[in-house]
């Protein structure tokens, strides 16, 4: 399937197409564009838009569109929900609600001064949730 979502990914932006990559469409393929040609162009592609505004999979109750994206498609893996309160902190502006939502800002931030190409930037911040993930289903089996 098609995914699209507004350019220059950030913390949600990196985060989401992770979980659709990784838990709901392997075979996905990402599209980023200008914020006001999300609908548009997602039309045109016929692509699931996410991460913009307007979108059905996108931030809602105050909530990051990682956690909107967990409840549409019930991801209740323990480690998925803890690493979707540290998304959510980092992108909603609650650094202080989650001790990993400053390392997620930092990094998201340092990654794009380095690779501003986001299918780029993508590809090699996915590492990052592969090892935060790995790291939190430890600590989730562990309660």
């Amino acid at each position: 399937m098609k995914w699209i979502t507004r350019a220059h990914v950030h913390v949600d932006r990196v985060a989401c197409p992770w979980l659709i990559k990784r838990f709901v469409d392997s075979e996905a393929e990402f599209f980023f564009v200008a914020k006001t040609l999300v609908e548009e162009e997602g039309a045109r592609l016929g692509a699931i838009p996410f991460d913009a505004p307007g979108a059905e999979l996108g931030h809602h109750d105050g909530h990051s569109s990682f956690v909107t994206i967990l409840k549409k498609y019930a991801l209740s893996d323990p480690a998925l929900r803890r690493l979707g309160e540290a998304v959510d902190a980092a992108d909603t502006d609650r650094l202080d609600s989650d001790p990993y939502a400053p390392g997620l800002e930092a990094i998201a931030k340092g990654f794009s001064l380095m690779h501003p190409d986001d299918r780029d930037n993508l590809e090699l911040q996915f590492a990052v949730y592969d090892a935060l993930y790995a790291f939190l289903r430890l600590e989730t089996a562990r309660e």
